[in-house]
């Protein structure tokens, strides 16, 4: 057989490259490492044309990182450290991935990716971790991860790739759950009480993660996926 088919979103920014200075659907090669280091295909999939209709060629997707979704789609208004919002991707990944929940396609978010699954389920996120946890160290500055303790919760398929037992992973968002939607549960915290792992109660693999796994020494999260289409 061959490898399994992942999709993964991606970003569209200003960027330089060699001589070019230039709109760029871009994404951190580590996405594209962790892939295929556990055995999968990678794709990308920028937010242009109706990326929806692609489910069923995938194998399995990945919604990455990236700039916050606008707080209308959860019933708020935008507040001061709320930014980088590009409707055009919310529009773009909130049909995907609905498509993909519809499909019972196998599906890990990360970061944003936990956000968008979230609020498409009917949850609401707080715009400015900061505020809520008094400290920085989810995002302790540009460009800069930050290393806090999760702990996983027994049982979960959270804790079947990462173990029980607490353990440091890479961070970087300021947003994070506040309400959660009915049909997700929690499967892993920070030790400040911060959300950091949902799960979809249903028979297929739908797992979504605040950190940044792409950016950590192991894969264990991406085979848990490749493993499961």
């Amino acid at each position: 057989m061959g490898r399994p088919v992942i999709g993964i979103t991606t970003y569209v920014e200003p960027a330089r490259f060699t001589v070019w200075d230039t709109t760029v659907a871009l994404l951190p090669y580590t996405y594209v490492e962790q892939v295929e280091r556990a055995g999968g295909q990678p794709v990308l999939l920028p937010p242009a044309g109706r990326p929806a209709e692609l489910v069923g060629r995938l194998d399995g997707l990945i919604v990455a990182g990236g700039g916050d979704i606008d707080p209308q789609r959860y019933g708020a208004e935008p507040q001061e450290h709320t930014g980088y919002i590009r409707p055009f991707r919310d529009t773009a990944e909130f049909g995907l991935l609905s498509a993909a929940l519809d499909g019972e396609l196998p599906y890990l978010g990360i970061c944003r990716g936990l956000q968008v699954l979230n609020v498409t389920l009917g949850g609401t996120l707080h715009q400015h971790l900061p505020d809520v946890v008094g400290h920085t160290g989810h995002a302790p500055g540009p460009g800069t991860f930050g290393h806090l303790g999760i702990r996983a919760t027994p049982g979960s398929r959270v804790a079947k790739a990462l173990g029980t037992e607490p353990v440091e992973v890479p961070h970087y968002h300021h947003q994070a759950v506040d309400r959660l939607a009915l049909d997700l549960a929690v499967t892993a915290v920070a030790e400040d009480g911060t959300i950091e792992a949902v799960e979809l109660d249903a028979p297929h693999f739908a797992v979504a993660v605040q950190w940044h796994p792409e950016a950590a020494t192991d894969c264990a999260l991406f085979e848990a996926l490749v493993a499961s289409c």
